[in-house]
């Protein structure tokens, strides 16, 4: 049970902070289920543009970087066949390794797929009273 990071996910990791890279390599190493990462570090144009679209409802992402210049959140998406996948059933089935993995390492994560509203199945983040 693992899978291997592409070089283009290891590549857009390098912009998480370190703990939150921890746990998307370490969720590697125990996946059944390969996905890649779609998105860590963000603009303030990016973020407006996805506000403006409906994909987010905040200018406050855990996206943009932190002072260390490192995100906070990450965007993980399952594939199959080699091919993004946006069926919310293979998100909940994602959602029990990330959390494993990051009980793993010891780092405190959270799932928009948990959220009350707009539900987010692909972003994980560090919660903010931890990591602001």
């Amino acid at each position: 049970m693992s899978i291997t990071l592409s070089q283009r996910s290891k590549d857009r990791l390098a912009g998480a902070h370190p703990d939150l890279a921890k746990v998307i390599e370490r969720a590697a190493a125990i996946s059944d289920l390969d996905f890649t990462v779609l998105e860590v570090l963000r603009t303030v144009e990016r973020q407006r543009e996805l506000v403006a679209k409906g994909a987010s409802r905040t200018m406050n992402s855990r996206h943009l970087p932190g002072k260390d210049g490192k995100s906070r959140a990450v965007d993980i998406a399952p594939m199959i066949g080699g091919q993004v996948s946006w069926d919310w059933p293979l998100y909940r089935k994602l959602a029990p390794i990330i959390k494993q993995a990051a009980a793993d390492v010891g780092v405190p994560i959270e799932w928009g797929g948990d959220w009350r509203s707009f539900k987010d199945g692909p972003h994980w983040q560090l919660p903010f009273g931890k990591y602001p």
